[in-house]
């Protein structure tokens, strides 16, 4: 259950987050969107030659021709510089939604003169009206006049299209505008007389996001359910000579690939896929938006509009040309990615570049489907590996994750214009990676409990935490390995119990297998039991001990300085002795048992070997005997052969040694000479030689830093005594 568990909460966290993504909350997309702010400023858009100018009404120009509004006459006198100059359209970022206040019928009431006054008539009568010039301009060349949408209705009902709008794939009974928001519901329009003799009509509303920077363009806006251009798409297409837009809806048929049908309908609703001005496709979002590629404001892009009225500019052949304003007193300054301070003008103008070059940002409706498979690959990635690492894998795995996010991301953008959202998937990943590591991190502290239980009374503790730290090291289920088992019991214990009571048998057994069961817990070993007086301990297991022989070894020899120091410590009481078996080899460790009630435990032959070399230390007077210890314990061990034996339950004979002390007394020559006269004795048994083998015997010399060797000696003169009275018997 707590493994289920472990894998269910990054998985549900993965279920929320895709939920979540649907939902798309408002700080979700501000997160996006400063993102991709970020990929703007690192990479801005180049700029490229194209016949898009700004003729901007800067604070020069209205220093050398007065301020703002200008009369339309001036404006006139602009359109008509500009056609001569070979303009191809001009678009004005601005309404002319009043008559000119300059004409002197209007002016002259200002001043509270009539204009039938005799003294102004003739002036009245022979001034033109100003707004009948800029009609007059307007009807001599391709000009785009600009409206504003506005959220209020107003007196002034909504203009009527320049050109036609088709649209490809709009669901039966509604209207595609319906579907592009916001609704507008009124509108600031040109004067009639101006209006009529324009070739275009187009909006010029800017909607800036949220935090009021301006990331994209509306192309096509909603009038109250009616589609309208914006100001850049009637101008181009009035420059395309195009009398038809064609607008492109997701329930068109024709998709390019499935995942573009799966988004659509993913989407909910039918939306807007692309809009065709003349022999240009402009991809779009679901709004008929397209993203502004930020270039920056570009000195080749402006002309002041007073170097166009003082002549001083004269070749403007086919250019495509947007008249605004920079002046910060006529409030159409906008932040941009790049800009915080960004003419109106120049946002209409890099746009139009845009769809001229075909270069520009994109961020279709079906984006979502590769986000979410990105979500769910990185989030199925964390849930499935994050188990299987350390706390750095952890941590290096997340952050992996969330870069892979961001790279892929910056990739699509730098590469492909596209716009992938990095965020979701850092959030979303990182919210998984804390998710999972926490309860990683409390199924690691309940499995490290849980074997601090299990084996703290069998293990040093030094030894407990390294299990605790990576129970990876851990093998439960039963695995075959080699071990070297140790059985440990007091001689004549029976006896002794017979006539102790059971409070002081209790503490002498105490004060026994403590010291004797730190001495194996020093040296890396496993307490498997107690039985009795006895203890069976092994070492190799559960944790890796690649000196596992000498390290029982070295217990062993630590056990005797224990109990000779115990024995000093009980010297008005009879002496402890004991004996110590060791054996190595393959045995079968793991938890055994039943399923109700099982130990850590080792099985095998070689336990039971160990187990009859216990038995055998009385026979040999000797406390501890090992098995067969190879050439590589001999260097570091003083150890005396004692032959071969065949113990109970084996059909094969087995080399034993005793084990007498530690590298220091098995450099000394007095125990080499020992070693070579011993061998010389069981050689000479081997053959019968009785004789040979106690002067052999007699040569052993007393060695005080090795008291053992006084009882081998005895057992030996024993051994010798029971070969010459079976052939005296003979």
């Amino acid at each position: 259950m707590k493994h289920v568990l472990h894998r269910l909460l990054p998985l549900l966290m993965l279920i929320g987050a895709v939920m979540l993504r649907a939902e798309d909350p408002a700080f979700l997309s501000d997160m996006r969107l400063r993102v991709f702010d970020v990929f703007q400023r690192l990479s801005p858009r180049t700029y490229a030659a194209t016949p898009v100018r700004v003729v901007d009404i800067d604070e020069e120009s209205l220093r050398r021709y007065g301020q703002w509004p200008w009369p339309r006459s001036r404006i006139a006198a602009m359109i008509e510089r500009l056609q001569v100059a070979g303009a191809s359209v001009v678009a004005f970022d601005m309404v002319f939604a009043e008559a000119d206040r300059t004409a002197p019928r209007r002016a002259l009431p200002e001043w509270g003169i009539e204009p039938s006054d005799p003294v102004f008539a003739d002036i009245v009568g022979r001034t033109a009206d100003p707004d009948a010039a800029l009609a007059a301009a307007i009807a001599q060349m391709p000009v785009v006049l600009g409206f504003v949408l506005t959220s209020n209705p107003t007196e002034q009902d909504m203009p009527r299209r320049k050109g036609g709008l088709a649209v490809q794939g709009a669901p039966k009974g509604l209207k595609l505008g319906d579907y592009v928001s916001p609704r507008f519901t009124g509108a600031v329009v040109n004067l009639p007389d101006l209006l009529r003799p324009a070739k275009g009509l187009g909006s010029i509303n800017v909607i800036p996001q949220n935090d009021g920077i301006v990331r994209q363009l509306p192309l096509l806006l909603n009038g109250d359910g009616t589609l309208y251009p914006s100001l850049v798409v009637e101008a181009l297409r009035v420059a395309e000579k195009a009398s038809t837009l064609a607008v492109k809806s997701s329930g068109a048929s024709g998709y390019q690939h499935w995942w573009q049908e799966l988004g659509a309908r993913l989407a909910g609703a039918e939306v807007i896929a692309e809009l065709r001005i003349g022999r240009r496709v402009v991809p779009t979002d679901g709004m008929g938006r397209v993203w502004l590629h930020d270039s920056g404001r570009i000195a080749q892009r402006q002309i002041p509009a007073w170097q166009i009225l003082s002549g001083e500019v004269t070749d403007l052949t086919g250019a495509i040309l947007f008249v605004g304003t920079s002046a910060p007193g006529l409030l159409d300054l906008r932040a941009t990615p790049l800009n915080l301070v960004t003419p109106g003008v120049e946002i209409h103008a890099q746009i139009a570049e845009q769809i001229l070059t075909g270069v520009s940002l994109q961020r279709p409706y079906w984006t979502i489907l590769p986000e979410l498979a990105l979500l769910i690959i990185l989030s199925i990635t964390l849930v499935l590996l994050l188990p299987r690492l350390g706390p750095l894998g952890c941590t290096l795995l997340g952050a992996g994750t969330g870069l892979i996010a961001i790279g892929l991301a910056w990739l699509a953008f730098a590469h492909f214009g596209q716009l992938f959202d990095p965020v979701y998937p850092c959030l979303s990943t990182f919210a998984i990676f804390v998710t999972g590591v926490l309860t990683s991190y409390f199924r690691s502290d309940i499995e490290r409990r849980g074997i601090r239980e299990a084996f703290g009374h069998y293990l040093a503790p030094e030894m407990v935490e390294r299990l605790a730290d990576d129970p990876s090291q851990l093998r439960l289920g039963g695995e075959l390995r080699e071990v070297t088992i140790m059985f440990c019991d007091i001689r004549d214990f029976t006896s002794i119990a017979e006539r102790t009571d059971a409070t002081r048998l209790t503490r002498l057994l105490n004060s026994f297998l403590t010291p004797m069961t730190d001495a194996i817990l020093r040296r890396h070993g496993t307490i498997d039991k107690y039985i009795g007086d006895s203890i069976m301990a092994f070492w190799n297991a559960p944790l890796d001990d690649p000196d596992h022989a000498e390290h029982a070894c070295s217990a062993a020899l630590d056990m005797r300085r224990s109990l000779a120091e115990l024995n000093t410590q009980r010297a008005a009481e009879e002496p402890l002795r004991m004996g110590i078996g060791i054996n190595s080899g393959t045995c079968l460790v793991g938890n055994l048992g039943t399923q109700k009630r099982f130990n850590y435990s080792v099985i095998g032959d070689d336990v039971n070997l160990a187990s009859r070399l216990e038995t055998l230390t009385k026979s040999y007077g000797i406390d501890i005997l090992v098995a067969d210890p190879g050439d590589r314990l001999a260097a570091k061990f003083a150890l005396l052969p004692l032959g071969e034996v065949q113990v109970k339950g084996k059909q094969v004979f087995v080399r034993i040694m005793a084990l007498v002390g530690g590298a220091t007394l098995a450099r000394d020559p007095r125990f080499k000479l020992v070693q070579t006269l011993l061998q010389e004795v069981i050689a000479a048994l081997r053959i019968g030689d009785t004789r040979a083998a106690r002067r052999f015997l007699a040569e052993c010399p007393t060695i005080d830093e090795a008291s053992e060797l006084r009882p081998l000696y005895d057992h030996m003169a024993l051994a010798i005594e029971r070969l010459e009275g079976e052939r005296g018997a003979n």
